[in-house]
């Protein structure tokens, strides 16, 4: 096999997207599911602490991001592992929308 056709090899399973720019977004990304989760737990011990009780909905937010990742990378890889995570993180998800849902619900003045 010569260069050349490793280079082309190369270029179509890469479809022509630069390597360094498919990093830095993966380790931009990494950073955002870092930063995501510790701004929310600032935001809920700050809404504890004032007294507004407990927004479960932030945190659906926050792990909804988790578990669209782990769905994305179940249905392109097809790994039992990212399969576990996703159908965890949807069960999460599911759980604190439906105790943000019930608690609006109880609170509301309208209903």
């Amino acid at each position: 096999m010569n260069k050349e056709e490793i280079l082309e090899m190369s270029r179509a399973e890469n479809k022509n997207k630069d390597i360094y720019e498919q990093e830095v977004l993966k380790q931009a990304s990494t950073a955002a599911l870092i930063v995501m989760p510790a701004l929310a737990a600032i935001f809920f011990a700050a809404q504890i602490f004032v007294g507004g009780g407990t927004n479960w909905g932030l945190w659906a937010i926050v792990f909804s991001a988790n578990m669209t990742t782990f769905w994305v990378k179940y249905v392109k890889l097809r790994r039992k592992h990212e399969l576990v995570l996703a159908i965890a993180y949807t069960v999460l998800v599911s759980a604190m929308s439906g105790c943000h849902i019930y608690n609006l619900i109880t609170s509301s003045t309208i209903l």
